[in-house]
């Protein structure tokens, strides 16, 4: 696990957008796991502003969102899918035939969840899955006590991360309690996962999520079984971290790497694997 330190929220759009368009360009049909919520949106702006500017575009990717209300009418505006077009779909050259998210407003909700696996599994899988992380540690809407294993599926809500949500709605009551989410083992295999994280809020889950024991009470910490996880934090949400001069050391050595070398050499060629050296 690469745990990379910035210091600003604005930072860590900014790196997380950069590997969304190194994906983009090192992969023929580039598909990406997206997230909603709060986090996530300065990242979509940046990539909307790279794609205004001429320098990415999304016209070969597919996409699956991580998760959606059930019950919502179609067009409703705190549906993720309306999150998605707001802050993303619309206002660059995806395909929207090839934008996916959990169909929560059908009547057989079951199907739906099966039906979602196998779109993931016919698109080849998930090349980079954008993650956020609950404040009770939990990913998508794998609350606490989620299986490692689980697929996509139907997932009550507690009320931590209905009350978190609320901000969104006019009300809590207004808050779905159900939601359609793709499990944590659906989500781990993905080849890479990058996990955002920003505000004092998030300390404690940060911390739970790379440096403590790996359990269904933090479902997060499953993250520490992939093999190639980045997480982007800004100072607050690293704040609890007890190893993070360390990390920032490992980030330091990873920059002098890259720097000291041209592309190519064998120094270079080092610094360039370094992310597996450092896991």
């Amino acid at each position: 696990m690469r745990v990379i330190i910035l210091q600003t929220p604005e930072a860590v759009s900014q790196r997380a957008a950069d590997l969304v368009c190194e994906t983009i360009a090192t992969e023929e049909t580039p598909v990406l796991g997206l997230a909603t919520g709060g986090t996530p949106v300065a990242t979509y702006q940046e990539l909307v502003r790279r794609y205004q500017a001429g320098n990415v575009s999304f016209s070969a990717c597919t996409t699956f969102n991580l998760d959606e209300y059930v019950g919502l009418p179609e067009g409703h505006p705190e549906s993720y899918r309306c999150f998605m077009n707001q802050h993303l779909f619309d206002r660059v050259d995806f395909d929207s035939r090839r934008c996916h998210l959990p169909q929560g407003n059908t009547l057989d909700l079951q199907q739906a969840c099966q039906a979602y696996e196998a779109m993931i599994r016919d698109s080849g899988g998930i090349d980079l899955q954008i993650l956020g992380i609950g404040t009770d540690g939990h990913i998508a809407f794998n609350e606490p006590g989620s299986s490692l294993a689980s697929r996509t599926r139907l997932k009550a809500l507690t009320e931590q991360t209905r009350r978190d949500n609320s901000r969104f709605f006019e009300s809590l009551d207004a808050v779905p309690k159900l939601s359609i989410t793709m499990g944590i083992g659906t989500i781990l295999e993905a080849r890479k996962i990058v996990l955002l994280a920003t505000g004092e809020g998030k300390a404690d889950a940060v911390r739970a999520l790379a440096e403590g024991p790996v359990t269904a009470s933090v479902p997060a910490s499953a993250l520490q079984l992939h093999a190639n996880v980045t997480l982007l934090l800004d100072e607050t949400a690293a704040s609890k971290l007890v190893r993070r001069e360390y990390y920032m050391h490992v980030e330091e050595i990873q920059r002098s790497l890259q720097k000291a070398q041209p592309r190519g050499s064998h120094l270079g060629r080092v610094g360039s694997h370094f992310d597996r050296i450092a896991e």
